[in-house]
């Protein structure tokens, strides 16, 4: 009778094992008495609005550098804060009275700033092409400027209007010299008269072969179209 309760007593102590000791897979340690269980770590998620170049660290995005020049007030602000994704990098100026016989404001009354720099503005196209967007600032004694501003960029676009179309000419001798690719983009203006792009060409004497559009440096949509042919006539350009 002994021998069977001190069989019995030695099964009671001794642990049984699970199933997957068992089988030689290692136990998850077990909480303490005073320890709260853990939960299972959720599975990792795609984050919302990211693009597809940004979840895969494989891959990088094409960076470009695009060049907006013109003539004083012409939108050249407009244009950049239009179409950046970012809060865009403006470096204006309120206009004082010292400038009044140097800026001419008969076209643009309302304008009350100035760009003194340059304006900075960026926009993903084709998930992974970037566009860096310069925007130059317009009055001659700040022309210094630009010829750090185009370093290194694959075209310009020149912003005209229709109203003083001189005003673009130094921007258009700048390119052709320079030998940089550009479009130029009249930017259209409420309660002035609509002209078709090879009227604009031919009053500008522009080559046959440099894109003229018609858009407004307001509308988001307008902008991103005058970038794409921005983009596409520097691709011909320069195919490499």
């Amino acid at each position: 009778m002994d021998s069977v309760v001190s069989d019995a007593t030695a099964v009671s102590e001794s642990p049984v094992e699970a199933p997957a000791v068992a089988a030689g897979i290692p136990a998850q340690p077990q909480a303490g008495p005073h320890e709260p269980e853990r939960e299972a770590e959720p599975e990792p998620d795609a984050e919302d609005g990211a693009q597809d170049w940004q979840l895969d660290h494989t891959r990088a995005p094409i960076a470009t550098k695009i060049v907006v020049a013109g003539g004083f007030g012409v939108g050249k602000t407009t244009f950049v804060r239009a179409v950046s994704e970012i809060t865009p990098l403006q470096t204006e100026a309120l206009m004082t009275r010292a400038s009044e016989d140097t800026d001419d404001l008969t076209s643009t009354p309302d304008k009350l700033t100035t760009t003194v720099a340059m304006d900075f503005g960026r926009i993903t196209l084709d998930n992974d092409l970037v566009l860096y967007v310069f925007g130059t600032p317009g009055q001659q004694r700040f022309w210094f400027m630009w010829d750090d501003l185009v370093r290194g960029a694959i075209g310009a676009i020149v912003l005209a209007d229709t109203r003083r179309l001189t005003d673009c000419f130094p921007a258009l001798d700048y390119f052709e010299s320079c030998g940089l690719p550009y479009i130029v983009a009249v930017n259209h203006f409420e309660g002035t008269e609509r002209f078709e792009p090879e009227d604009v060409r031919e009053a500008l004497t522009v080559s046959p072969d440099v894109p003229v559009v018609i858009m407004d440096a307001r509308k988001r949509y307008s902008v991103v179209e005058t970038l794409l042919s921005m983009v596409a006539h520097a691709l011909e350009a320069s195919p490499e």
